[in-house]
């Protein structure tokens, strides 16, 4: 790894306090960066700063994947299996679970037991004032009903929207920094999305226990055809035309080397507009950042620790187990703050845990890179790796 790469946990650590610090000193620039979105049902589901930052952290990944290699990975049952039991089977509950213990128990008297928040009631829903639904109680606010819930309720269920949303996109830089399988990664990137259809508005509704919660079909669409699907067209095309012109050897000898960069470097820019974004939230609630934080990470490390065993177990191959393991910590926090704000409303405090979700993210997520790095010896390897993990 070059100086650049082997100090990255540093650069992020430095972006991120630079984003916060470009939205105190600059609050103009970050919200009207901020302010250019593609809104859905009144919440802002695509940033656009953030969609052309994570195009070029995401095309010159997809640019290196041999689409053979895909279509092998799709027929190795076992780390397809074990990362659709993970994700779907046991995430979430633990996630449930975790989140209540902290933040309804343990972190409770910081919280505050009687400390309240005011939500969006469920869509359809028109009750009179004073009714009670679930945990909450219909009161009227700037002439407008809204739900108060307990405050620790509402932390909860961003919780729940994050353990419920399987990262999409984030994860194919996860496993490209782990030099993990990329064809399994891609694999598992279309599985996930596809399921997340089917069974984000199921789960949600269930561990949300305040209704059924509604399927935000056109948000997560939008989400997964902009951060998922158009780099992976990108990348499949342009792959397609260079080898086309220029032969496999100027692709790998010319082309390739030359991607990497682009990838970490859109990575920083990416952290320093997002915490630009949020810097103002993170600065006022450093405490409320801190309780929500400490359930959050403790799911990530679990879900991760759970999946590499499991991985190790089943004896896959470290280029399987790798990614396998960092797709069930990872999360979709841009589809769950979108549902955040859409379904509970953008100064709810669901939305404000969905945010806590960014920050812990990438610091997490670099040193479980490190971690399976440092432990491929555990696992067999394969005999041949694919072009994106050679040149990795």
């Amino acid at each position: 790894m070059s100086l650049f790469e082997r100090f990255l946990t540093l650069w992020v650590l430095l972006c991120m306090a630079a984003g916060v610090l470009l939205g105190k000193l600059a609050p103009g620039v970050a919200q009207a960066l901020d302010g250019m979105t593609v809104n859905v049902g009144g919440a802002p589901v695509v940033s656009i700063p953030i969609a052309l930052c994570l195009f070029f952290m995401m095309f010159p990944i997809m640019v290196k994947i041999d689409f053979a290699e895909v279509v092998r990975a799709g027929k190795s049952v076992k780390p397809v299996g074990l990362t659709l039991f993970i994700n779907w089977a046991v995430k979430p509950f633990t996630m449930y679970g975790i989140a209540t213990l902290f933040l309804g128990g343990l972190f409770l008297a910081f919280i505050g037991p009687e400390a309240t928040d005011l939500v969006k009631l469920p869509f359809g829903l028109d009750l009179p004032v004073g009714d009670h639904y679930g945990a909450g109680t219909v009161v009227l606010h700037d002439g407008l009903k809204m739900l108060e819930v307990p405050l620790w309720r509402s932390y909860l269920a961003g919780c729940i929207l994050l353990g419920i949303a399987p990262c999409t996109a984030m994860v194919l830089v996860w496993g490209f920094l782990a030099q993990g399988n990329d064809g399994h990664t891609l694999v598992m990137v279309a599985i996930n999305s596809l399921t997340m259809l089917v069974l984000y508005g199921v789960l949600g509704g269930f561990l949300l226990g305040v209704g059924r919660l509604p399927v935000p079909w056109q948000a997560l669409l939008l989400s997964i055809g902009v951060y998922v699907a158009l780099p992976l067209a990108a990348g499949f095309f342009t792959r397609r035309a260079i080898l086309r012109a220029k032969g496999e050897e100027w692709f790998r000898e010319k082309f390739l080397h030359r991607l990497t960069p682009v990838t970490i470097t859109a990575l920083l820019v990416t952290l320093v507009l997002l915490f630009s974004f949020k810097g103002e939230v993170i600065l006022g609630n450093p405490l409320t950042i801190l309780w929500i934080a400490i359930p959050l990470a403790i799911q990530t490390l679990l879900i991760f620790g759970l999946g590499y065993l499991l991985a190790r177990l089943l004896r896959l191959r470290y280029e399987d187990a790798a990614p396998t393991a960092m797709i069930g910590a990872s999360n979709h926090f841009e589809v769950a703050i979108a549902t955040a704000t859409m379904l509970f409303g953008l100064q709810s405090g669901a939305a404000l845990a969905t945010v806590v979700g960014v920050l812990i993210e990438v610091p997490l997520m670099l040193l479980l890179v490190r971690i399976c790095l440092r432990t491929r010896g555990w696992f067999p390897s394969g005999a041949a790796q694919p072009v994106a993990q050679a040149e990795a």
